[in-house]
């Protein structure tokens, strides 16, 4: 149902595609015809949640009514919108700013609306900083215009310089993102060394120090607000874990406390975690009946729900298929000791080497042939690597879904070298000019080299950090595509068609972007053309260098000077709060990665792991599947324990997850 809801969500996102201004053009009623559809789809879906929780609480959700309200509004806006085209009448689809909103307001997208909460909370602290902001730059225009106004001074495009007021507040403002630096201080400049004192300052105090207060505050108050969201989901996880211990309770002797049974507890954990197995389930009971009672109390029952949060993973320990098929040849000495050297740290030294060599060969003359042949060696050498670890390790362990080093080099490697066949193979049969497939060819070599990221063990915890915050990560991309969207779909309505891009501009007409107004300017001489309103996509691709740089000259040129408030909102949206509340929460991970303990949770897990003989330790750089392939250490089997209760684990002890093998 979730995947069914967030692809009818896509698909009215993707409408903009084909609407008027379109990439691909689409008569107007198909386009209609598809997002009535979709709005029935969330109605339907509006009315199953409505019928699964009580009528009041529905009708108190704000989500609910929001959803409820844009549906209407769309409804609304469709039929005006239809009836205009009929009567051959000009008409804006302004309802297309709300579809994103539908994408914060589903029950499912309860991550979205958290991270819209933190910009919520953030704003209060940032008003005031930026209310500070705005006054240090009107301070520095004034005196701009005082000091450099009555200089008669030029832009090089020979225009007055630092002559209207607005105009100088704007150009600062602008100047924050060093988007017209040092353009825009250079006459000044140019006129006496002494007023680069004045840009200097500006600089210092707005850039560096503003910039990094605002930042200083979000993060601040994300912390504050995470510490106490944090506070209330523990408070309340823990209320309902008492409540489902008085619901399971049994009274395991006259006078005794209450207790819950391993029979309930069970029962509980098949209910919560259908897919969880015997073993792991065994080895959990074991950590919260630690003296063997048959029963826990309200304590550990509690703390059931954060021990299953602790990530198990169990593999049964299996031969290699070559040692069940010729196990003489196998356990051979020449086999053993080849088994060594594959696993012995020289191995991974060796072919961190080689990975550095080949990042000399990439960067050397593709047309030389001795290049061009070396990367048939090194292709070689990678696929001797991958199949001597497959001789040495158990291929269904060595592909298991944990492992993502083996399966990113494998495929790299092997799309590389089926890559390198296809070109080859083309190439000498002569006529072919297509550089596609060489692209391709040239974008997995340098991807090749990433695996030497998994040798270093500072690099590798930046990247599992990186992994484990993917999630989240992906969740501020949604937000950032919310906003991207609201700000493409008023764009378009604004700037549309104003400025075009043609590949062949000898035409007169096609000249300075196809817009006259633009003739002599900065934005046509640049060939900034494609930069543009014209479509979704070009929107979103303008909206991402404008989240980097604030130069929107050209669209006030081709408009009027007030479309400067579209950008500078924009940017005080996207640069200002939201870019600052993603490194906010990029800064808390890191934080917390190189900070946390092990939760008493997991060294419980570890200890009985140890009682019951079964093999623990923390993560190390000695690998079993290989360095630049996989992160699992290589373990001795304890044979003394039930396979038929537990299978071989092998626990890895991460910061916030255990990981048992």
């Amino acid at each position: 149902l979730k995947v069914l809801l967030y692809f009818f969500i896509l698909v009215d996102l993707s409408l903009a595609l084909f609407e008027e201004p379109a990439v691909v053009p689409l008569p107007s009623w198909v386009t209609m015809l598809v997002e009535l559809l979709c709005l029935l789809v969330f109605t339907l879906r509006l009315i199953h949640y409505a019928k699964v929780i009580p009528r009041d609480k529905f009708w108190k959700d704000p989500k609910n009514i929001c959803i409820i309200v844009i549906l209407l509004l769309t409804l609304v806006d469709m039929i005006i919108y239809g009836a205009l085209k009929a009567a051959n009448c000009y008409g804006v689809r302004w309802s297309r700013v709300l579809r994103p909103l539908l994408l914060v307001n589903v029950t499912e997208g309860r991550q979205l609306r958290r991270a819209f909460r933190s910009i919520r909370n953030a704003l209060p602290q940032i008003f005031y900083v930026f209310l500070l902001f705005m006054f240090s730059v009107l301070m520095f225009s004034l005196m701009a215009l005082k000091l450099l106004g009555k200089r008669g001074l030029t832009t090089i495009e020979g225009a007055p310089y630092f002559t209207s007021y607005l105009e100088i507040v704007f150009d600062l403002y602008v100047l924050v993102t060093t988007a017209n630096s040092p353009d825009v201080m250079m006459p000044a400049y140019n006129a006496s060394f002494v007023f680069a004192i004045f840009f200097i300052l500006y600089i210092l105090i707005n850039t560096y120090i503003f910039m990094s207060v605002f930042l200083a505050v979000v993060y601040n108050n994300y912390k504050k607000y995470l510490k106490e969201e944090v506070r209330q989901l523990v408070r309340a996880k823990r209320h309902k874990m008492v409540r489902a211990f008085a619901v399971l309770q049994e009274q395991k002797e006259e006078g005794g406390e209450p207790v819950v049974s391993q029979a309930s507890w069970n029962q509980v954990v098949h209910l919560v975690q259908p897919d969880i197995s015997n073993a792991h389930r065994e080895l959990l009971w074991s950590v919260c009946d630690d003296k063997n009672q048959g029963a826990i109390g309200k304590v550990a029952f509690v703390q059931l729900a954060d021990l299953l949060n602790i990530e198990v993973i169990t593999i049964k320990s299996r031969p290699h298929p070559l040692n069940s098929l010729c196990p003489a040849f196998y356990q051979s000495a020449p086999s053993r000791l080849l088994c060594r050297m594959v696993q012995h740290r020289a191995f991974v030294i060796v072919y961190d080497l080689i990975i550095l060599v080949n990042a000399v060969f990439i960067g050397l003359d593709e047309e030389n042939p001795m290049i061009a042949n070396s990367e048939w060696v090194f292709l070689a050498l990678y696929m001797l690597e991958i199949l001597l670890k497959l001789y040495v390790f158990e291929p269904r362990a060595f592909f298991s879904r944990h492992s993502f080093w083996n399966w990113f080099d494998t495929i790299i490697v092997v799309s590389a070298l089926v890559a390198t066949i296809v070109n080859s193979a083309m190439k000498s049969s002569g006529g072919y000019t297509s550089r596609q497939i060489l692209d391709i060819v040239f974008i997995l070599r340098v991807l090749r080299l990433i695996r030497v990221v998994d040798s270093i063990k500072r690099f590798r915890t930046i990247i599992n950090t990186l992994i484990r915050i993917g999630p989240a990560i992906l969740t501020f991309g949604q937000l950032i595509i919310v906003v991207y969207y609201i700000f493409a779909m008023v764009g378009m309505e604004l700037f549309k068609n104003k400025v075009k891009f043609y590949e062949d501009t000898s035409d007169p007409a096609k000249a300075y972007c196809g817009n006259p107004l633009l003739k002599g300017t900065a934005f046509a001489q640049l060939n900034y053309c494609k930069n543009n309103f014209n479509n979704v996509v070009s929107s979103f691709i303008l909206l991402v260098e404008l989240t980097v740089v604030n130069q929107c000259s050209g669209f006030a040129t081709v408009t009027h000077m007030s479309a400067r408030i579209f950008f500078v909102i924009f940017h005080i949206m996207v640069v200002i709060v939201i870019i600052n509340i993603f490194v906010a929460f990029v800064l808390e991970a890191f934080f917390v990665e190189y900070s946390v303990d092990k939760s008493d949770l997991q060294t419980s897990l570890e200890k009985k792991i140890e009682e019951l003989e079964l093999a623990v330790a923390q993560y190390v750089t000695v690998t079993t599947l290989g360095a630049n392939f996989c992160c699992q250490p290589l373990w001795t089997f304890m044979t003394n324990v039930s396979s038929d209760i537990f299978p071989c684990f092998i626990a890895r002890i991460l910061k916030g997850k255990m990981s048992i093998i």
